[in-house]
C-alpha cells in the first residue's frame, strides 16, 4: 500500500459506488494528468516532487517551456526536454493505461481518452481514441517548412545534446507540444468541449486540474449535471464538485481491472 492507500473497508465501500456509476453511465469521459505518468516512473510537474517546483539552473520551468524562450533559447530549451521529454522509451505503460485500454476495447470508454500527457504512453498500452490536450512529442515539425518528424528520428539527436534541425531548409524543429504562450489546439478543444458536456460521468484521473482551458473541462460535466469523479493524490480546486474522491490511483485501477474480469 502506498501513503495515499485507504483501508480496505472504506475503499471497497467506496469502489462499489464507482462501479455503479460506470455501470450505469451510458457516455463516460476521461481525463488524465501528469499523475498517471508518475506511476510508470515519469516526473511529475505540479505534485509534491514536482519538477516545477525547483528552479532548473536558476530558471523556472515554465519560462524554459514558453513559446518565445524556446525560439530565443532553443538550447537551454532542448538541455531540460532531453532529460524530461526524450528519454520516453525507459518507460512502460502502467495499470491505469493498460486499465484504461481494456474499458475501451469492452465498449465502455465510446469517447476515449482525453489527456494533458505528452508521452503516448496511452497508444502504447493500446488505447484507440486518444485525445492530446496539450500535444505529444510523437511528432515533431520543422518551424520554417513544416517537415514532419517522427520521435525516433529526434530524440538520438537531442540526447547528443545537439539542437534538432531541419534535414530540408535546416530550421529549428519544435516539438509538436503546446508550449506556455500557445493555444491549445482548436479542433481537440472542441471535442473535448462536446464529450464533456455530454458525459454522465467524467473520470479526473492524476491532475491538479491547475492548467487551464484543459482544467476547465470537467467543470463542463458538472454544469449540464454529470457526475464526476476525482483520483488525485492531492487535493485539488474541484474537489468540492465531485461525487467520489480516491487519493490512489494504482488501488483504485487495480481494484477496476479486477472488477473488468466479471464483464
Amino acid at each position: 500500500m502506498s501513503e495515499y492507500s485507504e483501508e480496505k473497508s472504506v475503499f471497497d465501500k467506496k469502489f462499489e459506488e464507482l462501479w455503479s456509476l460506470l455501470m450505469r453511465s451510458r457516455k463516460i469521459a476521461v481525463f488524465t494528468g501528469a499523475g498517471v505518468s508518475t506511476l510508470s516512473g515519469i516526473p511529475d510537474f505540479r505534485g509534491k516532487h514536482g519538477v516545477y517546483n525547483s528552479p532548473w539552473q536558476g530558471l523556472p520551468v515554465e519560462t524554459i517551456l514558453s513559446y518565445d524562450y524556446f525560439f530565443s533559447h532553443p538550447d537551454i530549451f532542448y538541455k531540460w526536454t532531453e532529460e524530461v521529454w526524450y528519454h520516453l522509451e525507459d518507460y512502460k505503460p502502467n495499470i491505469v493505461h493498460y486499465t484504461l485500454a481494456k474499458m475501451e476495447e469492452k465498449g465502455i470508454l465510446k469517447d476515449g481518452v482525453f489527456t494533458q500527457n505528452i508521452d503516448f504512453l496511452h497508444q502504447r498500452a493500446g488505447s484507440k481514441k486518444v485525445w492530446e490536450l496539450h500535444g505529444s512529442a510523437r511528432h515533431s515539425y520543422c518551424t520554417n517548412c513544416n517537415g514532419f518528424y517522427k520521435y525516433e528520428e529526434i530524440a538520438p539527436i537531442v540526447q547528443r545534446g545537439e539542437i534538432p534541425k531541419c534535414t530540408r531548409c535546416g530550421s529549428l524543429i519544435k516539438p509538436d507540444i503546446v508550449l506556455y504562450g500557445e493555444n491549445l489546439p482548436m479542433s481537440v478543444l472542441r471535442q473535448a468541449e462536446t464529450v464533456f458536456s455530454q458525459a454522465d460521468l467524467t473520470l479526473i484521473l492524476g491532475s491538479s486540474l491547475t492548467v487551464y482551458p484543459a482544467a476547465s473541462l470537467p467543470k463542463l460535466t458538472s454544469y449540464y449535471g454529470g457526475k464526476v469523479v476525482i483520483v488525485n493524490a492531492d487535493p485539488t480546486d474541484q474537489d468540492k464538485d465531485a461525487t467520489l474522491i480516491f487519493r490512489d490511483l494504482e488501488q483504485t485501477f487495480n481494484a477496476l481491472d479486477e472488477a473488468l474480469r466479471s464483464i
